[in-house]
């Protein structure tokens, strides 16, 4: 029989080729690893090998001469060896400790801060932002560059009871995913269609699919063909906008920002949990988002102050109920804020995509 042809695969390539020599050649034989500083990771093999990890924090968003100075940093103060994390910090690998303070030191000098590991607040994850993506309320980015100048200690020092995961969104469709604190951009209003563009500048059918809850529908409006919204149903998530700009959903006084608590993806000591919604209706003020930062640091505060050694954000609250968490916070709280999802079945039973 003819031998066939490897199909060639699409997607991540095999991370195994990009390890550093020790890391390869000890691969899932460690003996032990421990933290000689934050930033810095030490893995001890059984054999004796070494390697020292040191973490920086950068931005998502990157020019290409920023992408050179790291890996320039890499040739000359490292082994050559980097990898980025899943958010966003980059990874360098030496296998001699003396290398360990001259490459710290030069990325200091460079503005890259070396933190993120243990008890700390890791680098905000965040969403595409204006750069990638059409749907935005904000721009993501600029609000973890706002919001990390305000905690940045926090990322160099292990001094939380437990690791931080923050995340933020541009949209309620959050990409951003599960954190200790979310930070989510709302629409608060349905979208403002001109209807005079509707029929020059969208594909109907295209806009009916895209929204996940059927709330669009095609319509005939002063003769032309148009589409209107069931204001009834419409959750303001803002997916029919790119496929169709002629309904406007950013809005300078009604797009708002809420904070979101409690989220975890691992499956270490608990089960993974959706964050609870905190904190609604806080203005988007670019480009320091000040009431974002207010909030954010607060809880960080208290939590920091109030958890028991080990305690995630989720463990903390759920430890000391959320009317606790509420009143030591200081943040007020409405029928709003904390969702059991009990009304879940009859929501998704109203869109044309989810059937019972």
């Amino acid at each position: 029989m003819t031998e066939m042809r490897e199909p060639i695969e699409s997607g991540v390539p095999d991370h195994v080729q990009y390890l550093h020599p020790l890391m390869k050649k000890n691969y899932g034989n460690w003996k032990y690893h421990d933290r000689p500083r934050p930033g810095v990771l030490h893995h001890v093999a059984h054999n004796g090998d070494q390697v020292w990890t040191v973490r920086a924090g950068t931005a998502r968003q990157m020019d290409v001469y920023t992408i050179r100075t790291l890996c320039d940093i890499a040739d000359q103060f490292a082994e050559g060896h980097v990898r980025f994390t899943v958010r966003s910090n980059i990874e360098y690998m030496v296998s001699d400790e003396s290398k360990v303070a001259p490459l710290i030191a030069e990325l200091g000098k460079h503005g890259f801060p070396v933190g993120g590991t243990g008890n700390s607040v890791s680098m905000i994850a965040h969403t595409q932002g204006w750069l990638h993506c059409d749907i935005p309320g904000s721009d993501a980015s600029g609000t973890v560059k706002a919001l990390m100048d305000e905690i940045y200690e926090e990322f160099t020092h292990e001094e939380m009871p437990n690791r931080v995961k923050i995340s933020t969104s541009c949209c309620e469709i959050n990409c951003g995913g599960q954190a200790d604190i979310a930070i989510v951009i709302q629409h608060t209003k349905p979208p403002k269609i001109n209807h005079d563009l509707v029929a020059n500048a969208c594909e109907r059918p295209t806009v009916v699919a895209r929204c996940p809850v059927a709330a669009i529908r095609p319509a005939l409006v002063n003769g032309k063909p148009s589409l209107e919204v069931d204001e009834a149903k419409c959750m303001c998530c803002g997916a029919c906008f790119p496929p169709c700009p002629p309904m406007q959903i950013n809005d300078p006084e009604h797009t708002k920002f809420a904070i979101w608590v409690g989220g975890k993806n691992s499956n270490a000591r608990i089960r993974p949990r959706f964050h609870k919604m905190v904190a609604s209706g806080i203005p988007n003020n670019p480009p320091r988002w000040t009431e974002v930062s207010v909030i954010v640091k607060n809880l960080l505060r208290v939590y920091k102050a109030d958890a028991k050694p080990w305690e995630r954000m989720s463990d903390w609250v759920e430890r000391i109920g959320w009317p606790q968490f509420f009143e030591k916070t200081g943040l007020p709280f409405t029928k709003y804020h904390i969702d059991d999802w009990r009304g879940a079945r009859a929501t998704l039973n109203a869109s044309t995509h989810i059937r019972f």
